[in-house]
């Protein structure tokens, strides 16, 4: 995983905590960005760049958990990990529910840290390339004829040349034709393939 491109956002009012992970993250190559408040990050937020979200889950002002739901309420997935303190434990729990990927209980060992970052960005890193291959999935398709995506329709359904000929009333030959510009403009090289592309956008 390229640690340069992505980034480690701290959201914490704890300055002392804030310049602590900052310090640790900066000591093994992660860039990050740290913020006293969860505003102050929502404010700078940028959902381009491939990134994970380490927040105190309780804050003065707009906690961890309010931070988390306006987020989903923008249509920003970001993989969160909170931190907790002693007795926050039911709210990470809450959390959780909710869709942020882990939590750490203060005090907590760097490794632990970076170990829980890693893992949120190599999931942030993942989303992303199959939102970018589901985008270009929906291209390819928007490129067949209306033929073409009967075709495809009936072949993804496991129906042979024979009977889509049938169907559609036209010769097997035209089927076979059909199926083959579909599987090139599609770009897939098995019906599995074909099947697998078309599946990531039903």
């Amino acid at each position: 995983m390229d640690q340069t491109t992505s980034c480690v956002y701290v959201v914490d009012d704890d300055e002392a905590m804030r310049d602590a992970l900052s310090l640790l993250l900066s000591s093994v190559g992660y860039m990050s960005k740290a913020y006293p408040s969860a505003g102050e990050f929502l404010d700078d937020y940028d959902p381009e760049q491939p990134a994970c979200l380490l927040a105190d889950i309780r804050m003065p002002g707009m906690s961890g958990l309010e931070m988390q739901d306006e987020l989903k309420q923008r249509g920003i997935e970001v993989p969160i990990i909170f931190i907790t303190g002693h007795g926050d434990v039911p709210m990470a729990v809450e959390a959780m529910k909710a869709g942020a990927v882990d939590f750490l209980q203060k005090p907590f060992r760097d490794q632990d840290v970076l170990d829980r970052i890693n893992d949120a960005l190599q999931r942030d890193l993942e989303r992303r390339e199959s939102v970018r291959e589901t985008s270009a999935v929906r291209d390819r398709l928007g490129s067949l004829t209306p033929r073409e995506r009967e075709v495809m329709e009936r072949v993804v359904a496991g129906q042979a040349n024979k009977v889509i000929a049938l169907d559609l009333g036209v010769s097997q030959r035209t089927v076979e034709i059909h199926r083959a510009r579909v599987m090139r403009k599609m770009g897939a090289r098995s019906l599995a393939e074909l099947v697998r592309l078309v599946g990531k956008v039903d």
